[in-house]
């Protein structure tokens, strides 16, 4: 009988002790209800003891938590309607507030990261969502925080992950920074035509210098055109011949300029009329008229050499 009492207290006391005994990990505390009262001592972690039937045993995770936020639609301040998503990572810091001041922490800190989201967007304008994020998390994280301490929550950081834009404002914007390269490109393109045109003008004066240093150049594009597997090879003309032939031209025969018979004739001529005007002496093709007349100009006649020759010839024989 005694045996039969003292088995039946052990398995009495293994049923208390396993409904009693409770483990809490490393990441968690325990907050005890005493028939409904919250007791002032946290559970720590590791293993602990409550009354059963008449305490209740709540963790409560210490653990950083990810939490995402759903997009929200918005209209921002410049008038373009946009959908942006976001992550909050909160943590416990307090847990009795987290239990007892709010029904679900985080439920609470969802809500509450979805309305500022809202508001942050209509307060942006698109440029500010699309670059200046950083500024914008900071914004949230402190609108989400404010109430959030009361909770027992502490609001770590909110990150904006996803802007969504309509396809027409995609498409403007494309336009727009294809526009802007092609501006980038054109102001390269001119200053490299500016630098270049320096070098060459450099260039030039250097060969002008050197008649010998355009010759080397024409050398070298006759070698690299040679070097091409053509069939046909096309030389420049020298510009020295040109140029040449030019004064050869303007002189009437092969020497230097002013040299020719032509150039030296008329240069007598006007020598000639410049010492009869000189003089007051009225030149070919003029006649003279007093101080009250005008000077007529009768333009000269011209005669042909041959015909002078034979009236000479026939004057003489007449005489």
């Amino acid at each position: 009988m005694i045996v039969e009492l003292i088995l039946a207290a052990l398995a009495g006391g293994a049923v208390y002790a396993g409904a009693a005994a409770r483990v809490i990990r490393q990441y968690e505390r325990g907050l005890v209800f005493r028939l409904g009262k919250l007791q002032s001592t946290l559970r720590d972690p590791g293993f602990t003891m409550v009354v059963p039937g008449i305490d209740r045993l709540q963790k409560v995770n210490m653990q950083i938590v990810t939490l995402p936020i759903p997009a929200q639609e918005g209209i921002t301040r410049d008038n373009v309607t946009v959908r942006v998503d976001a992550v909050v990572y909160f943590r416990v810091i307090d847990p009795a507030d987290a239990v007892v001041r709010v029904e679900d922490y985080r439920f609470a800190v969802s809500q509450m990261a979805q309305t500022s989201l809202r508001s942050i967007i209509g307060k942006s304008e698109l440029d500010d969502l699309l670059s200046n994020r950083e500024k914008l998390n900071q914004g949230l994280a402190i609108m989400i925080d404010s109430p959030a301490v009361e909770w027992g929550v502490n609001v770590d950081r909110v990150e904006i992950k996803d802007v969504s834009l309509p396809e027409s404002m995609k498409r403007s914007m494309a336009r727009q920074a294809e526009a802007q390269r092609d501006r980038r490109a054109r102001v390269i393109n001119a200053d490299a035509e500016l630098e270049a045109s320096k070098k060459l003008a450099q260039a030039a004066r250097a060969m002008s210098d050197t008649p010998a240093a355009l010759q080397l150049r024409l050398l070298q594009t006759v070698s690299s055109v040679a070097t091409e597997k053509n069939s046909t090879l096309v030389l420049p003309f020298p510009v020295e011949l040109l140029r040449f032939l030019d004064r050869s031209q303007r002189t009437g025969d092969y020497g230097p300029p002013g040299a020719g018979a032509g150039s030296v004739a008329e240069a007598e001529a006007d020598a000639a009329r410049r010492e009869l005007a000189a003089e007051g002496v009225p030149a070919e093709g003029e006649i003279g008229a007093g101080p009250d007349q005008d000077v007529g100009i009768v333009p000269p006649v011209d005669v042909h050499p041959e015909l002078e020759l034979g009236e000479k010839r026939t004057d003489s024989g007449n005489q």
